[in-house]
């Protein structure tokens, strides 16, 4: 009896913690279920802010911004939503939009959370871009009532890496990536390197320290589904800081 005991005291946590993280906001959970959210829209154009993707081209129109609750420091970034207007048979137009999560929305203390501040933590909010609100729901309304899941990521091509920095200090910016469409993880190797661990900077640009100018490079890409794409000799030996180039897929 104290065998079980010890059994059941060891897989319950376990059991716990798999069944709630399958449903954190920065975890992608294939099949996971629709939540509660709200969203609005923003103006002009997307340049890409606290991801680092510029002005987001290779998303096309439709993207978002997420409140920090959603965000995950950054983390968030590439992942890919559903989103329908719900409750709200005012505004509400029929159908789904998909969405790729490119910037933050920071929240606004000065303001409340139900007038205003719509990205104070911890709301769950999407600023989406028109196009995509407008898909959706009545640009007049301008906030509505939501629900959202996660959704696999399909973009065009392979996975992009620029090469920013200087030979002692490599930033790479990841875009561009499908499935999880999120990175939390990546390796890169030179010619004449083993492979080495990155850290992430700030959005999607992920740092090295060693000096790889004259060899290839390539990268280890592993996204918040547990999977990992290798993308070898995606840069040439004769690659120049600023230069992106298109490496495998998920």
């Amino acid at each position: 009896m104290a065998a079980v005991n010890v059994i059941t005291h060891v897989l319950l946590p376990l059991v716990f913690f798999l069944v709630v993280s399958s449903f954190l906001p920065g975890t992608y959970s294939a099949g996971g279920g629709w939540q509660n959210a709200h969203a609005t829209f923003y103006g002009g154009q997307d340049m890409g802010g606290a991801c680092g993707y510029g002005a987001a081209k290779s998303y096309g129109d439709f993207t978002t911004a997420l409140s920090n609750a959603l965000f995950a420091d950054g983390f968030a970034c590439g992942s890919c939503y559903e989103l329908q207007c719900t409750d709200d048979p005012q505004w509400c137009i029929s159908g789904t939009v998909t969405v790729t999560a490119t910037n933050n929305c920071p929240p606004d203390p000065s303001k409340p959370s139900n007038n205003g501040g719509w990205c104070n933590p911890p709301l769950q909010h999407f600023d989406l871009s028109e196009p995509a609100f407008t898909k959706i729901a009545q640009r007049k309304a301008g906030i509505v009532p939501v629900l959202y899941k996660r959704v696999p990521c399909h973009p065009k091509g392979g996975i992009k890496f620029t090469m920013n920095g200087n030979p002692y200090f490599n930033l790479v910016l990841i875009a561009n990536v499908g499935g999880a469409g999120d990175v939390k993880a990546v390796s890169i190797k030179g010619s004449r390197t083993g492979w080495e661990t990155m850290t992430k900077n700030w959005g999607q640009n992920w740092q090295s320290n060693t000096n790889l100018v004259g060899q290839s490079v390539s990268f280890k890409v592993t996204t918040s589904d547990g999977k990992t794409v290798t993308s070898n000799n995606v840069v040439p030996a004769g690659w120049k800081f600023g230069q992106t180039f298109e490496g495998a897929q998920f």
